[in-house]
């Protein structure tokens, strides 16, 4: 797996997931999976573009789930080819959503993948539908637990303040709650 700093490679075409993706829980994950299975369909590689400090903690000094290093280790057992690690501070919240699509625009994606939430750029400017006037966009869908509930980071968050290690193990696909 080969890891860009704080810089967007220059590739052919590419299939990009992106996503802070605090605490790599099972949502996280099928985000990542369905990536790797669509680099691999066409035969291009599968990029994670993610943050190091996530934006909710930059923003809102929420706690982070999941250290750079950390998530590294999951995305590459998750297969994903290229991995973009965007320093996520004061000088990345003034790039505007034109120049974040100029540098997506540089992995030359047949995809991308997203939430449905996803916002990008000085002061949240961009989002889902100016990200599909430039680029072909698969919206990917929250994953619900068994009792049909989100799963998220923040819901996470909670469990952890709660002491419920079960839970948060459960979301992040442990068998027997966190290790």
């Amino acid at each position: 797996m080969k890891v860009h700093d704080n810089n967007t490679p220059d590739l052919h075409g590419s299939v990009v997931a992106i996503g802070a993706f605090d605490g790599m829980h099972l949502g996280h994950q099928a985000v990542i999976r369905e990536t790797v299975n669509l680099g691999e369909i066409y035969n291009i590689p599968s990029v994670v573009y993610t943050f190091d400090t996530p934006p909710r903690a930059y923003f809102q000094n929420s706690t982070i789930l999941m250290n750079a290093k950390e998530k590294l280790e999951m995305v590459k057992k998750l297969g994903a080819k290229q991995v973009v690690i965007a320093s996520f501070n004061k000088d990345y919240v003034q790039k505007s959503a034109e120049s974040f699509i100029k540098e997506l625009n540089k992995m030359h994606p047949k995809e991308i993948l997203v939430g449905n939430d996803f916002r990008f750029g000085k002061g949240r400017s961009g989002n889902v539908q100016l990200l599909k006037k430039y680029f072909n966009v698969r919206i990917i869908e929250p994953v619900r637990c068994t009792r049909g509930e989100v799963i998220s980071s923040t819901r996470i968050r909670k469990l952890i303040a709660l002491g419920d290690t079960q839970g948060v193990g459960a979301l992040l696909g442990e068998k027997e709650g966190v290790k």
